[in-house]
């Protein structure tokens, strides 16, 4: 029997805070090596996917009474539910993209969908396919490469997809059978409003944008969506692209200042986002004075609660 490789480490530098432990991520990524023969992996505290990476590999996989084997391709993933120790044997080398999700999120998530409890504990699995879990799996895998440029908000929001998702496969439920969204109350919406706006430089998180709105996070996130219209990571990507935009606009500052004071991780990250949000370069936008407000900027305006430090 061969030793796994130590795949599970500690969080990545840059969705952890100086608060450390207290700022665990929802959703971490590691692209691991996988030996040939058997071995046991370690018990983790998390549920664990595997997504996998490269060409075909025989595999079986063991978990108590449960036992599955067959040839796993590319993009194919299995479940290893939280504290549980799973037999691998693999008849050659492989590679594995590792997403590690916090079980407290997942019955957050099943809670709001109205999901029992029953139905969010995680059962073993191997050799599914499911093309939303793998496009999560390889956002976060890009994220992590180009070290977190989206922040924790965005890895929190792709957890929260990830955990909904997870449950309906499992409980075999669509989200038409979900109960409509409610929207957050406008008094509740403008506190969160007014909190991004003043925190807009740091790397908020949902949890504690969930936490300013009086909500649990998974039910936050659809509450704020039916409010406003879109996702809460792409109102604060918006708020940070029409910051960045006055800021050039004024000018006498670098591209470097005005990046980290509007949130984003550098130039060039500020730089993909305006390309993706508003189709121009912060060139071509400090030369077009006359270029509209985003839509989270008139959103901010109609609601009457967003006080912009920019404006």
């Amino acid at each position: 029997m061969t030793d796994r490789p130590s795949c599970y480490p500690s969080p990545p530098a840059a969705l952890l805070s100086s608060a450390g432990q207290h700022r665990l991520p929802q959703l971490d990524v590691l692209t691991s090596p996988v030996p040939s023969g058997v071995f046991d992996s370690p018990v983790d505290d998390r549920h664990v996917l595997c997504l996998h990476l490269g060409g075909p590999v025989p595999v079986s996989y063991r978990m108590g009474n449960y036992e599955r084997q067959g040839t796993r391709i590319h993009g194919q993933f299995c479940v290893v539910p939280a504290q549980s120790s799973t037999r691998w044997t693999l008849s050659q080398p492989a590679r594995s993209l590792l997403l590690r999700l916090t079980p407290s999120l997942l019955l957050d998530t099943a809670d709001a969908m109205g999901v029992s409890s029953r139905d969010a504990a995680l059962a073993p699995s191997i050799h599914l396919r499911d093309p939303q879990i793998e496009r999560i799996g390889w956002m976060m895998q890009a994220e992590d490469h180009d070290s977190y440029p989206g922040g924790r908000i965005f890895a929190d929001s792709l957890a929260s997809a990830l955990a909904a998702r997870l449950l309906v496969l499992q409980s075999r439920r669509g989200m038409s059978n979900t109960k409509p969204s409610r929207a957050l109350p406008a008094w509740r919406l403008r506190h969160v409003i007014e909190y991004v706006e003043a925190h807009l430089d740091e790397d908020l998180t949902l949890a504690e944008l969930a936490s300013v709105a009086g909500f649990s996070l998974s039910h936050f996130k659809p509450l704020f969506k039916q409010a406003v219209g879109m996702p809460v990571h792409r109102f604060v990507l918006e708020r940070r692209v029409e910051r960045a935009r006055i800021r050039l606009l004024e000018g006498g500052r670098s591209l470097t200042d005005i990046a980290l004071e509007a949130g984003f991780a550098h130039p060039s990250h500020m730089a993909r986002c305006m390309r993706r949000v508003l189709g121009l370069s912060p060139s071509q936008i400090a030369d077009s004075p006359s270029l509209p407000l985003s839509h989270g900027t008139s959103f901010v305006s109609q609601a009457g609660g967003g006080r912009s430090r920019t404006s």
